[in-house]
């Protein structure tokens, strides 16, 4: 799987961990070993600009996702699909806020923002009471099964 970080910030963002994250939740989930994904890491009026421009929403967010391919996750009964699975964009800036109010870290903050972009990557969605129960669950699992294969424990945001 190609994992590839822009980090267009001053945060100084530990790739390494969001490109093991990344291959570990796609791993998980069966997507085609070939397949490649992006992660962009932006300033705030960076954010902002795609925020309106794709979501005509004002204001920057913590995350946004633009799938390529429209690739889905593997089942054990079918190959998965090959392709580019897209673009996560992260702002550091806006998850360092949030990762305050929550009292935990900002690195903490990022993986689950990462974790939260990849499962909308792969058609996850949470409009619906029962989307946004399956997705949460699905991305609270992920995310301490891959910081418990680490080492770590969180005390964040999952």
């Amino acid at each position: 799987m190609s994992v590839e970080v822009l980090n267009e910030t001053e945060y100084p963002a530990d790739a390494t961990e969001l490109v093991a994250l990344s291959r570990y939740v796609m791993g998980e989930l069966k997507v085609h070993p070939q397949a490649d994904l992006c992660i962009t890491l932006v300033e705030e009026p960076a954010m902002e600009t795609l925020h309106v421009q794709w979501m005509d929403l004002p204001g920057p967010t913590d995350v946004m996702s633009f799938p390529m391919d429209e690739l889905r996750p593997g089942r054990d009964d079918k190959e998965p699909d090959e392709g580019m699975l897209g673009d996560v964009v992260l702002c550091p800036s806006v998850a360092a806020k949030q990762a305050q109010d929550a009292g935990h870290a900002t690195d903490e903050e990022l993986l689950l923002l990462t974790t939260h972009g990849i499962l909308h990557l792969l058609g996850f969605d949470h409009a619906e009471p029962d989307e946004e129960r399956e997705m949460f669950e699905l991305q609270r699992q992920l995310l301490l099964t891959f910081l418990a294969g680490r080492g770590r424990s969180s005390t964040g945001p999952v």
